[in-house]
């Protein structure tokens, strides 16, 4: 089935060696507004806490940067960890963003942790509080979206504030089929990190989300992907690019987890093991030309029957991921803002 094909941006600002952290939110930022300039339809950023690879622990107060510097972009959470927080503070959140960027707001959120078990009991001591996270996103879709809380809910007749003519959209994000299936129920939109699991389980979740679907904030199923990709300008400079990214994927297999290194750094003898993985890892990769990794982008849409594609890159250099994001626009003919 041919459709036309939407892209989009996942950053999670990752820190580099040899780069001071702070500069890796800064360079979020000027990501953002150059892909917007590109044509991209939104741009999601990621939660992580203490994870020596990323250094975007806030979303919402990053997405409030990116609203003061861009005009047009959706701009996201990719996600909210929702069990860390309250329902209510969330939502309040993102509707003071929502004021500052009217309309241009998605609130994604997920179950996962993203930190350690150590670092997850500093943000919410209670172990038990990922149990409670379908009815804390009912409650934060009740109070991003102004409806008021059922009789006898503590929260009866409390409004997240401010209140405007938009409202953020909540988004399901998910690795696995229990994502998929609350989506589903709540009729929620539905994001599938593909780059997490290699594409494994992707098929799968998507036709229970599309099978199980019942209307709710939406009449018919929405979903995307988020995979990752790099192009170059030559294949060549492209496979140079991604040793950076194989390091740390192939490290953080044996735990090993630290800032990304510059491509040339990035090289190491590999045990059997660690190069079986590698090579698993470069047979899946979509990396290339930016002709290269379009086709591979618009295969994996049809195949997977979606419109959107959300691209997350990793590159030492800004200027690399900012090149990557210019050749797959021009490559997939993005109309430029």
């Amino acid at each position: 089935m041919s459709r036309e094909l939407r892209l989009s941006v996942l950053d999670q600002s990752v820190a580099c060696v040899g780069r001071p952290q702070d500069e890796s939110i800064r360079h979020t930022v000027t990501l953002a507004e150059h892909c917007e300039r590109l044509g991209y339809h939104r741009f999601w950023l990621s939660e992580h806490h203490s994870l020596p690879a990323i250094v975007g622990t806030a979303p919402e107060v990053l997405m409030a940067a990116v609203a003061a510097r861009t005009q047009r972009i959706r701009i996201g959470s990719a996600g909210v960890m929702l069990p860390h927080y309250s329902p209510f503070k969330v939502a309040e959140q993102f509707r003071v963003l929502d004021a500052l960027a009217p309309g241009r707001i998605d609130l994604g959120v997920g179950r996962a942790p993203g930190s350690d078990h150590r670092t997850a009991m500093l943000l919410n001591p209670d172990p038990r509080a990922s149990e409670m996270f379908p009815q804390q996103v009912r409650e934060l879709q009740a109070w991003v979206s102004g409806e008021d809380m059922p009789e006898g809910h503590p929260g009866r007749g409390i409004q997240a504030l401010p209140r405007s003519a938009t409202a953020p959209q909540v988004w399901m994000l998910g690795s696995s089929s229990y994502g998929a299936q609350l989506a589903a129920h709540f009729g929620l939109p539905y994001s599938f990190a593909h780059f997490i699991t290699d594409g494994e389980g992707c098929a799968e979740a998507l036709d229970l989300y599309r099978r199980l679907f019942q209307p709710g904030v939406l009449a018919r199923p929405e979903a995307n992907v988020c995979v990752w990709a790099l192009a170059a300008d030559t294949e060549e400079e492209a496979w140079r690019l991604f040793a950076s990214r194989e390091r740390a994927r192939v490290d953080r297999q044996t735990g090993r987890f630290g800032p990304l290194l510059p491509p040339e750094q990035a090289l190491r003898l590999y045990s059997p093991a660690e190069e079986s993985y590698r090579q698993q890892l470069r047979r899946k990769a979509m990396v290339g030309t930016g002709a290269q990794v379009a086709q591979q982008l618009r295969a994996l849409a049809e195949e997977l029957e979606v419109g959107e594609l959300v691209v997350i890159t990793w590159t030492w250099n800004p200027a690399a991921q900012r090149r990557s994001y210019e050749l797959l626009a021009q490559a997939l003919t993005l109309p430029p803002a």
